[in-house]
């Protein structure tokens, strides 16, 4: 131990034996440095530096800023206030770090605030300078002059700042003042006229003729009298037949005259800010950013009734985050993008009911995507609605077009983007109507009623109307269209589709006896009454149809949908309640081109097109239309038709009734049909099988000549109804 103790004392000792001493003379050197560079003592040295320059420079500074003190003050006066404040706020933002996050909410356009804001700035400064204390700037602000002009100046920069800041309200504001001068121009007292004599009563459609003037005690006793509504509609008969129909300019057809556009009302159609629309588009990004969905809004289109907001989907990307030092010691984190891909369209649709809240709208129907382009449209129904007149489709180039080559031309109304949608009934061919009551299926049918009179002469298309209702196309019994009376009995409209059945036949032979393919080519060469009218069949009500007899009406609806397009039939049906048992499955396939109105539940929607969307609709109009080439539904905003214009065009055409005119007596075809008898059907070929089973079984039944005789039900029915029709005669015999 003592020899181990002895070596290490040895090691501890110098070459001469003295123990060694530690350098601290280093470490105090680095430490000098390092007080010396902290940020204090640079601070203090800095200072230090800034107090010896202005003590040794004193005098000359002084002096100099003496002098750019007067001349600041004497170019800018009081206004140098105004700019100390602007400083000071912009100082505070920065020193509190502020200011990215407030360039980060300023927005391109607002810069109309900020112009109304410096437009107020000058104002100030231009009254600051009537009394002297605006300096130079301030008089040339007010062009040297402290009287009236300088006044005008300032109140003119007033009303400037005023109108940048809120121009929507000063525009309303303008709006309302013109529209109430207009109000006190029109409460002027109108001048008297002298009373008229009264008309002797005529017939409805005829032009009344004006009587004999009697006193004026007599005539005041027959306008009160309770013939007033008749004298009203003969009236509106006569004027709409001196303004629209005695014009030289009307287009006149085989002795018919085409009714003017004139005769349709034009409605004023609701224009949409681009701030509101802005201020929704940057609500939707926000709540679709709130469920974690990048997306972006790329275009807005406003239509009538909804507005529909292009969604462009954005990115989900994948970061990675590493931690590090640095030289201070502090740890920062630093991100990276690793990945992305696009986000999945199933995210934005599942967000319906979210976005709707968030955009405190009552419902909003997400499309997705919009067919031809690389968006999502989100429909948001607007805050007003606007009307949608069947003259402002008319006069578009999308119905002029299809006008132009076909006689069926239908305008249907106005998509979500605000275009124009227009159709044809040849093409279609037939069209299928649903949809809740008081949702506008009526007014449909209403419009495309006027549509075809708008554009077609009788000899040229004839129209078959059913209506079980009795109320809502019977105003059209006047009109020369009409191959028969609109028929009102279910039993009369069960013989109408029997007759239609056996005039598609006819028609049939004499497009083969002439060598035509349809109907086109066989008016081709032919003039008058020789050419075949187009016949449409429009039935208001398919329901009531349906419970009169299901298994003919259904089966003569398909057979005329399948082949009668070539003859020139065509059918527009249309039902309030599109259950399983109304619009089947067998009518769903011939009737391609569907459109439907706001319905109750997503099984309606589902039943008459294939999908959901028409419980979300909004009613008054709002529909979806389904044509035969497109894969998915397009919601419009259907035609308005007003029942004066309805009017209008009945009196129109009912003035022009000839007796002349071809009529296709079609009460004397359907009469012996409708009793319920079937004469018009032929003997079925498997009656005598039928006959045979009958007297080997003295009882038989429909659902055992099914099992026999291996048909369907329908035909069963028929051959058992034919065997007991021969029974009632034979026992009669």
């Amino acid at each position: 131990m003592a020899k181990q103790k002895s070596n290490i004392g040895n090691r501890a000792k110098g070459s001469g034996g003295k123990p060694r001493v530690k350098p601290r003379r280093k470490s105090l050197v680095k430490g000098l440095f390092h007080f010396i560079v902290s940020p204090l003592v640079r601070r203090l040295i800095l200072l230090v530096i800034i107090v010896a320059v202005l003590f040794w420079q004193w005098g000359r500074l002084a002096s100099w800023v003496t002098d750019v003190t007067d001349s600041t003050v004497e170019l800018f006066g009081w206004g140098l206030i105004l700019i100390a404040i602007a400083v000071i706020i912009i100082m505070g933002m920065i020193w509190r770090r502020q200011l990215s996050a407030w360039a980060h909410r300023w927005k391109l356009h607002q810069w109309n605030k900020w112009l109304g804001a410096i437009a107020f700035i000058l104002a100030v400064w231009g009254i600051l300078a009537l009394f002297g204390l605006g300096g130079s700037f301030g008089l040339r602000i007010i062009n040297y002059d402290q009287g009236l002009i300088s006044i005008l100046r300032i109140l003119g920069l007033v009303i400037l700042g005023v109108i940048l800041v809120a121009p929507r309200a000063c525009f309303r504001l303008v709006v309302n003042f013109i529209l109430w001068l207009g109000r006190q121009h029109r409460r002027q007292p109108a001048p008297k006229i002298a009373p008229q004599p009264t008309l002797a009563p005529t017939p409805l459609m005829e032009a009344p003729q004006p009587s004999k003037p009697e006193p004026e005690k007599e005539t005041v006793t027959q306008v009160f009298a309770p013939t007033q509504a008749q004298q009203e509609l003969r009236q509106v008969a006569q004027e709409v037949w001196k303004k629209y129909g005695e014009s030289s300019a009307l287009i006149t057809v085989d002795g018919w005259r085409l009714p003017p556009i004139d005769i349709l009302d034009k409605a004023s159609e609701v224009e949409f800010g681009q701030a509101d629309n802005m201020q929704r588009a940057r609500l939707l990004e926000e709540a679709l950013a709130s469920y974690g969905v990048e997306a972006k809004v790329v275009q807005i289109n406003a239509g009538p009734t909804v507005t529909q907001f292009g969604v462009e989907p954005g990115w989900d990307r994948r970061m990675k985050e590493t931690r590090e030092r640095d030289r201070d010691g502090n740890v920062r984190v630093k991100r990276e993008e690793v990945s992305k891909t696009r986000v999945k369209v199933e995210r934005i649709t599942s967000l319906a009911n979210d976005l709707a809240l968030a955009l405190a709208a009552p419902s909003i129907r997400i499309e997705a995507p919009v067919p031809g382009k690389s968006v999502v449209g989100i429909e948001v129904p607007n805050v007003v609605s606007s009307l949608v007149s069947l003259r402002g489709v008319i006069e578009t180039s999308a119905f002029q077009k299809i006008e132009t080559r076909s006689k069926l031309s239908l305008a249907l109304g106005k998509g979500a983007g605000g275009e124009a949608i227009a159709a044809d009934l040849s093409r279609m061919p037939h069209l299928l109507v649903a949809g809740a009551t008081g949702s506008g299926k009526t007014v449909c049918l209403n419009s495309i009623i006027c549509c075809l009179l708008m554009h077609n002469i009788p000899n040229e298309v004839r129209l078959i109307m059913v209506d079980p209702k009795r109320v809502e196309l019977t105003p059209f019994n006047s009109i020369p269209h009409l191959a028969t009376p609109v028929i009102v009995d279910t039993n009369k409209a069960l013989g109408t589709l029997r007759w239609l059945n056996q005039e598609m036949d006819k028609r049939y032979q004499k497009l083969a006896a002439s060598g035509a393919r349809n109907i086109a080519g066989y008016n081709r060469n032919k003039q008058g009454e020789e050419r075949l009218p187009y016949l449409i069949l429009v039935v208001d009500e398919l329901a009531d149809l349906m419970m009169a007899g299901f298994d003919e009406v259904e089966h003569i609806l398909c057979r005329l949908a399948q082949l009668a397009r070539a003859t020139g039939i065509h059918l527009v049906v249309a039902t309030q309640r599109p259950s399983v048992d109304v619009v089947t499955g067998l009518i769903k396939a011939n009737f391609p081109t569907r459109i439907s109105f706001a319905v109750t539940s997503q099984v309606d929607s589902r039943t008459i097109l294939d999908g959901g969307g028409a419980e979300k609709l909004l009613g008054k109009g709002d529909m979806l239309y389904m044509p035969t080439e497109a894969a998915k539904p397009k919601r419009l905003q259907g035609c308005f038709v007003s029942d004066a214009e309805i009017e209008r065009l009945v009196y129109f055409w009912g003035s022009q009734r000839r007796e002349e005119a071809a009529q296709l007596r079609v009460e004397e075809l359907i009469s012996p049909l409708a009793t319920g008898k079937r004469e018009g059907f032929p003997e079925d070929p498997l009656l005598k099988a039928a006959k045979q089973l009958l007297e080997e079984h003295k009882h038989i039944s429909t659902s055992y000549l099914q099992r026999k005789l291996r048909i369907g039900y329908p035909r069963a029915a028929r051959i058992m109804e034919q065997l007991e029709e021969e029974g009632a005669k034979g026992e009669e015999g």
